[in-house]
């Protein structure tokens, strides 16, 4: 039997402290080793005893969530959950969080601490256990390369578009490069839309994160890329230099329109226990783009983008995964290979180049 995932709750509300501590006990492969009520009090803690995972808030007193996680990234880089409320200044905070080295957000509510518990339970548990297995050294800042549980049945891209048809499409003078992720993926995009240089294909992403985050990680990203970066909009046009970061809690589907490619944004159930789903937004190329594809499956837990990658494989459309090495959590590229959709595994650090080669085919 392997050993508990000793967690230790940083976050200045008693009730809180509280309620996550109770959760996160219920799980039998979790054990909450101290909660505190700041990150001066979490040190000292941890002086007596590491924790594997670390559930850490963001605004506290005395330090910020942000220096304190800066801090243990470069002293002894550790898994850290971010568990946040979902104000629009607190998701650009989180969002720098998460590119200080966070693994994952779970939002929090500022009411309503009992139906958090019902709601986002799971989520958080699920968080947990994916941190601690993360290769979490891959997250540290100025490292070099070489999910989320909600619905009860667990649900494919049927729900929301019929499957593609087994036709490639005609060729396109322009090029789609589709890209899934999830744990890690934040600081992976990071580092590939920033290596692009500003005449790149068009790109359409799902990165699994919160609703109202994604425009602030969009937002964040587009000053740092020489490429532009926003979050998706229906009736948004893909063109070159231009990346569509699908927005949290809505579905991002690709249409072509002519020679010409557009992307819809669309409500719908959880696909895979996940909104947006990558497979919806795979499926979605295989039928409007076909050969006129690259598709990419990049860090994250679990198999969402598996099928949707080999339905973009089998349209004709080539297909990468990030290999094990440079991931955080080797999950949705493990099962995508598993299944046939990878043609080939690359490191994080190349997959800027395989984007760049495609606008040279």
């Amino acid at each position: 039997m392997k050993p508990a995932i000793k967690t230790l709750v940083v976050d200045d509300s008693a009730v809180v402290r509280q309620v996550l501590s109770g959760l996160l006990g219920e799980a039998p492969d979790i054990e909450v080793i101290a909660a505190c009520a700041d990150p001066l009090l979490a040190r000292e803690r941890m002086r007596m005893q590491w924790p594997d995972v670390i559930v850490l808030d963001v605004e506290m007193p005395r330090m910020d969530g942000i220096t304190f996680l800066r801090q243990i990234m470069a002293q002894r880089p550790t898994p850290v959950v971010i568990c946040s409320t979902l104000t629009e200044q607190g998701a650009k905070t989180t969002i720098e969080a998460m590119a200080a080295g966070a693994v994952a957000i779970v939002t929090k509510p500022k009411i309503g601490l009992k139906q958090f518990l019902l709601d986002a339970g799971d989520e958080l548990i699920a968080a947990v256990r994916a941190a601690a297995r993360a290769n979490v050294r891959r997250l540290v800042p100025g490292t070099p390369a070489p999910a989320a549980a909600g619905a009860p049945t667990k649900l494919n891209a049927d729900a929301i578009l019929p499957p593609a048809a087994s036709q490639a499409m005609v060729q396109t003078t322009e090029r789609i490069v589709a890209i899934g992720t999830s744990t890690g993926g934040t600081q992976a995009l990071e580092q590939v839309l920033t290596a692009l240089p500003r005449v790149s294909p068009g790109l359409v992403i799902v990165q699994h994160m919160p609703e109202k985050f994604t425009a602030a990680f969009a937002a964040r990203l587009d000053g740092l890329c020489e490429i532009s970066v926003k979050e998706a909009a229906s009736g948004d046009r893909v063109v070159p230099g231009r990346a569509l970061i699908a927005p949290g809690g809505r579905h991002l589907l690709l249409r072509r329109s002519g020679a010409q490619y557009h992307v819809d944004v669309v409500d719908g159930p959880l696909v895979n226990r996940h909104r947006p789903s990558v497979d919806v937004l795979f499926r979605s190329v295989a039928k409007a783009a076909g050969a006129n594809a690259l598709g990419i499956i990049m860090t994250g837990m679990g198999d969402d983008g598996a099928a949707g990658l080999l339905e973009m494989r089998q349209a004709g459309a080539a297909t990468l995964g990030q290999d094990e090495a440079s991931c955080v959590v080797y999950g949705m590229p493990k099962e995508a290979l598993k299944k046939g959709a990878v043609a080939r595994q690359v490191a994080l650090g190349q997959i800027a180049a395989e984007i760049t080669a495609l606008r040279l085919r």
